[in-house]
């Protein structure tokens, strides 16, 4: 049986490739699983230090789940349903979501239904200029059920989410840019390359100041600022009792000089 879900290396980077290209790379229980199996491997390999996520061909990102599986865990009751469906695509994009280490996707193609909630899970994404995104569940009679209904509002406002969720229409690279479902859109040819780039960039930090951000973003979300603040300020105190963070700012003071 095919990966489902293919990992190569770059550098310090682990590259995940959804691998249905046959079928528009949908989700099926098995990919979902792959993925976060994956998730444990390079979480406990110091090595690695982001993720990349793309899709296998040029035509799909992800056309989300996969109909036939789906349909048929519902034939056999809401029970099974939930369990193997909803639950498990849900913790795939939780632990997306609350990765210690940065996930970056680079959306080549169709990313709808579930597929579209794996970009509104990770913490970076740039996308195609080809590609497209779509909420199509109302379409078929339910909600999304890997978390789009609270992801979408918290990053693009609830009409502009409900306009999608409601109608279902899809919509293309540059709008996702604009309401912040993606960071940055461009050509097909440089898409691996510029999101390759993004993710340099954000490796020039060190790895515990960017867990720390991660942690204090994803865990104050859906907090009051008040405690939110105080996350924030959690975070800080453990980097504060270690020796690393006088040193640096030492250098820091060193590296700039006497202020003239």
């Amino acid at each position: 049986m095919t990966d489902p879900v293919l990992m190569t290396l770059r550098e310090k980077i682990a590259v995940l490739t959804l691998n249905r290209p046959d079928k528009l790379n949908a989700l099926s229980y098995e990919t979902n699983d792959r993925i976060c199996a994956l998730l444990d491997r390079i979480e406990a390999d110091d090595g690695l230090r982001a993720v990349v996520i793309t899709g296998a061909g040029d035509r799909a990102f992800s056309a989300g789940a996969d109909i036939p599986q789906f349909a048929a865990s519902v034939a056999e009751g809401p029970d099974a349903a939930m369990r193997d469906f909803v639950r498990r695509g849900q913790a795939m994009t939780r632990r997306l979501e609350t990765f210690p280490k940065p996930v970056v996707v680079a959306v080549n193609g169709l990313a709808y239904g579930g597929g579209c909630e794996i970009v509104e899970a990770v913490h970076l994404a740039v996308a195609s200029s080809h590609a497209r995104f779509a909420k199509p569940e109302v379409a078929i009679g339910m909600p999304p059920t890997f978390g789009g209904t609270q992801r979408l509002p918290r990053l693009v406002g609830r009409k502009r989410a409900l306009e999608h969720l409601l109608t279902g229409m899809p919509f293309d690279a540059e709008t996702a840019c604009r309401i912040g479902l993606v960071n940055h859109v461009v050509e097909p040819s440089q898409l691996m390359e510029a999101t390759f780039a993004m993710v340099d960039q954000v490796l020039a930090h060190s790895s515990p100041a960017l867990a720390g951000i991660l942690s204090a973003v994803t865990r104050g979300l859906d907090q009051t600022m008040e405690e939110g603040l105080r996350i924030e300020a959690g975070e800080f105190a453990r980097f504060a009792a270690t020796p690393g963070l006088a040193s640096r700012l030492s250098a820091w003071t060193e590296r700039r000089g006497p202020r003239p």
